[in-house]
């Protein structure tokens, strides 16, 4: 019992830890070109629609700066009008325990120039309003850079998307088939009953 107390205590210590030394937005510098087309306003339905992908390191800056990067990550994130009284979707500045970019794009080592992917909507992403958002890692895979495809204040450039609604075209079709069938044999078994009931009659 006191084994498992203690493993318990040293999780809660490593994890509080790890909070507490995790890397911020702001402390990380943002180095990286984001951009992602068409720019604005396009609404994107889930699991159909595509959006082109582009970043690069930001030559503004000095050439060496980006040295220590070693990964890059492209991630989905909310947009502030879709974390309203979502707490599960809340912005820290610690990265750790921020819940503003959950769903993972395309992860690729890193390059500092001549990136693009095509990236097709999850089918599991739900309706709202986003932005990209780019990370770089280093050898310890810890965020040392990031960009994004909007401002500071996550404004411009947004796009919405669409979720798969709970009903779909093809088990529409197959309900309406099944219900067809349905009804068919039981108008099949109701004509071969009343056959069986006359014959027995006659006889």
């Amino acid at each position: 019992m006191a084994g498992a107390v203690l493993l318990v205590s040293l999780l809660l210590i490593s994890c509080l830890a790890a909070s507490c030394h995790g890397a911020t937005l702001s402390s990380v510098q943002k180095t990286l070109i984001v951009t992602a087309s068409p720019k604005n306003g396009q609404v994107l339905k889930a699991g159909e629609d595509s959006r082109n992908l582009t970043w690069s390191f930001n030559n503004s800056f000095l050439a060496m700066t980006d040295s220590a990067y070693k990964t890059l990550q492209v991630k989905l994130c909310y947009a502030p009008i879709s974390q309203q009284d979502r707490a599960w979707r809340k912005t820290e500045d610690n990265l750790v325990r921020d819940k503003t970019c959950q769903h993972k794009i395309v992860a690729k080592p890193y390059r500092s120039s001549h990136n693009n992917f095509t990236w097709k909507v999850q089918r599991d992403v739900p309706t709202g309003t986003y932005f990209v958002r780019a990370y770089a890692y280093n050898a310890a895979d810890e965020e040392v850079a990031y960009g994004q495809t909007t401002d500071a204040n996550k404004t411009t450039y947004l796009f919405q998307v669409e979720a798969i609604s709970g009903r779909h075209v093809s088990l529409d079709i197959t309900s309406i088939c099944f219900s067809a069938f349905a009804v068919m044999s039981l108008f099949g078994f109701f004509l071969l009953e009343k056959r069986r009931t006359k014959n027995s009659q006659e006889k």
